[in-house]
Parts: C-alpha cells; structure tokens; sequence
C-alpha cells in the first residue's frame, strides 16, 4: 500500500520496533527518518525535531500533515485510519481488546520506562550506577514484568499461537521488542514457557523480521 507515513526512530528503541513491526503487520509503507539518541547530546533534544514531538522522544510518525507520537497512540491509529480484518492490531470485542491492551501496557507503561535510556542515563549521573548495576536494574523490572505476562497468558482461554488468538497483533507488537531488550541484559528466559513460544512464532513472521533492529537502516554494523 503506497502511503506518506514517515517514522522517526532509532534502530534500537524498543517503542519504536514495536511500531516498525504495526507497520509491517498492516502492510503498509514508510519511510524512515533516523533521530540518534547519543549523537550530539541527543538528536531528539534539537529544536528542528522539538517542534514535532514537544516530548523529546521516539517515536514520531508523520501521517501527511499530522504528527503522531506515544507508540500505543499510534498503533492504535493506524489500526483506525488502515482497517482490515486480516491486518487487524486489536479484536473486534470489546473484552479482547481490553486484554489486549493491557498486554500491551504491561510492557509499554510497565516494564519500558523502567530501563530506556534516560531513566539508565539518569541512574548513572546521580547515583553512580555501573553498567553491572544498570544491568541487573533492567534484569529485575524486565523479569517482574514478564511473571506478570507469563500469568496473564498461561492460562487465558484467549491466548493462541500468538498473545491473543491466532493472528498476531498489538500485544504481540508490544512483547517481541521487551524480549529483544531481555536477551540483550541476559535475562534467562527459562521461567516464562508462554511468551517464549509467543515470541518465535512471531519470529517467524516477515513483519516481525524485518522490523528487527539490525535490519534498520540506522544499525551500526558494530550493533553499538
């Protein structure tokens, strides 16, 4: 499908993989913009990309004129402006969309904050966190989380190949970045059966295949 959307990102932002792999599941296609989050202090503090995002954050999709940011928002909205039963983010009922987003908003309100780059940063400047201790802090909010996941999947008689049913969408979205992050700190993954089955039958998917950070134009060829 030819659209205008551009997506203003980072390679390794996990909010915006899980946009990178909504765009890819509704089929649609986008242009990418790279905002470094180190480079330079920080290219998303510069005035000409403040303008777009007042938060100073990825990510920001441009829809022709309109400005999109916060990841939910936007996968929300794109499952609006581009429906189709077949590229579907959320379900059709009302109480699986409510289990779905809260899938969802276990890992982009729950688990994310915790570890992104200026909560790390900010570890660092005040307290004097090493890497060791920045790491075992993203260890044990990630684990938490996952518990959490694990508890809410297992058993749930809606729970399919995928977070919700047999077709991936939001939830799923949302979930296969917090495992990328959850490898790249070493967390074993031993204690959550379910979303580790969830996260290779994503895997397995071009959507999800191509949305992976190192596929990203903006990848360092070190992955630094």
């Amino acid at each position: 499908m030819t659209t205008g959307l551009v997506l203003y990102g980072y390679w390794r932002s996990s909010a915006v993989y899980r946009v990178r792999i909504a765009l890819n599941l509704k089929g649609l296609a986008y242009e990418t913009r790279p905002v470094h989050l180190v480079r330079d202090g920080g290219e998303q503090h510069a005035p000409g990309y403040r303008a777009l995002n007042p938060q100073e954050l990825i990510p920001c999709l441009l829809d022709g004129e309109r400005v999109l940011t916060q990841s939910l928002a936007i996968m929300e909205y794109l499952d609006e402006m581009y429906p189709g039963p077949e590229t579907a983010l959320l379900p059709v009922d009302a109480r699986g969309r409510a289990q779905v987003r809260a899938l969802a908003m276990a890992v982009a309100c729950d688990i994310h904050p915790l570890g992104n780059l200026r909560v790390l940063n900010r570890l660092e400047a005040q307290f004097h966190a090493d890497e060791a201790q920045r790491a075992e802090w993203s260890r044990h909010w990630i684990a938490t989380g996952f518990r959490a996941m694990e508890a809410m999947l297992v058993d749930n008689a809606a729970t399919g190949r995928y977070c919700h049913g047999e077709t991936p969408g939001m939830a799923d979205a949302c979930l296969v970045p917090q495992v990328y992050n959850a490898l790249r700190w070493k967390l074993p993954l031993d204690d959550y059966p379910t979303l580790r089955r969830i996260h290779q039958a994503c895997s397995e998917l071009e959507a999800f295949r191509r949305a992976v950070p190192e596929a990203q134009p903006d990848a360092p060829k070190s992955g630094k």
